[in-house]
């Protein structure tokens, strides 16, 4: 897991309910907790672009509903901003589920496109994107 270059705005908090852009199975995850996040003590956890998480499927198939996963949010609706002066935002949030903590997606086509963050932090979340914006 390498380093983000931009200043992500962390848009999604813990208890978000966010949307599955993969065929893995999980359609809605709600998210829990955020790995790596260091916040101070009584502030809620929030996620951005490229960030690993921990969910519960909340909606999907029978037997990935109520199982906890690791994701990583690949789209968000609130604007970032890149080195370059650039923003970005998404039209909607959306995750792609892991197979572990390592970054390998259960999935294996991704609706949509990934933000340029989440695949050079994710290289297994880069192999399988059809749009990287």
């Amino acid at each position: 897991m390498k380093a983000v270059k931009a200043n992500i705005t962390k848009a999604l908090p813990t208890g978000a309910w966010v949307e599955t852009c993969d065929n893995s199975g999980a359609k809605i995850i709600k998210i829990f907790s955020v790995k790596g996040h260091k916040t101070v003590k009584g502030r809620m956890q929030a996620a951005g672009v490229g960030d690993l998480v921990l969910a519960a499927v909340k909606s999907g198939k029978p037997e990935m509903k109520g199982t906890v996963v690791f994701a990583i949010i690949v789209r968000q609706k609130k604007e970032y901003r890149r080195p370059d002066g650039m923003r970005i935002k998404f039209e909607d949030n959306a995750a792609v589920v892991l197979k572990d903590d390592k970054g390998n997606p259960k999935g294996t086509i991704f609706k949509g496109p990934i933000a340029k963050e989440a695949c050079e932090r994710w290289p297994g979340v880069a192999k399988l994107a059809s749009i990287i914006v």
